[in-house]
């Protein structure tokens, strides 16, 4: 085959550093059409991104060519920078880390669908249980001392 040919679809969950409640509302939606943008200039798009005060969701497809931590990296930089720099004064941060699952095309709709009711989901739920959950899902082993930051 001569071309190469990939739909690398990835669900990306990251918080604020100490799951502070810093994506406000007057924040919110500036900062996920900024991060959208990010993505885009890697080549990438940005499907569903959406949270909470303390840690958001994003669906994306990301370009075979770029490594996934490379991308994460440029947005959780980017961004804060931004937010920073729109927000003088404030010290946005993010966590360290960051959970990326794969999406199977057929999940799309559902991921997204996850993805806008993270008000309601985060009503019974914690981040850390939803967290937990996740990686549950996904079959990733962890060690809870390295969990969180």
């Amino acid at each position: 085959m001569a071309s190469t040919l990939t739909n690398l679809l990835y669900h990306v969950v990251f918080s604020t550093k100490g799951r502070a409640p810093l994506i406000t509302d007057d924040v919110k939606e500036p900062l996920y059409k900024y991060i959208g943008g990010i993505i885009r200039n890697q080549g990438g798009k940005a499907i569903e991104i959406g949270g909470v005060r303390d840690h958001l969701h994003l669906l994306a497809r990301f370009p075979a060519r770029t490594a996934v931590s490379d991308i994460l990296r440029a947005i959780k930089s980017d961004s804060s920078g931004w937010v920073n720099q729109e927000r003088p004064g404030g010290r946005f941060a993010w966590q360290a880390g960051y959970g990326a699952f794969s999406v199977s095309q057929s999940q799309v709709e559902s991921v997204q669908r996850y993805i806008r009711t993270q008000e309601e989901h985060h009503r019974e739920w914690s981040f850390e249980a939803e967290f937990r959950g996740l990686l549950k899902k996904h079959g990733l082993e962890y060690d809870e001392r390295y969990l969180w930051d």
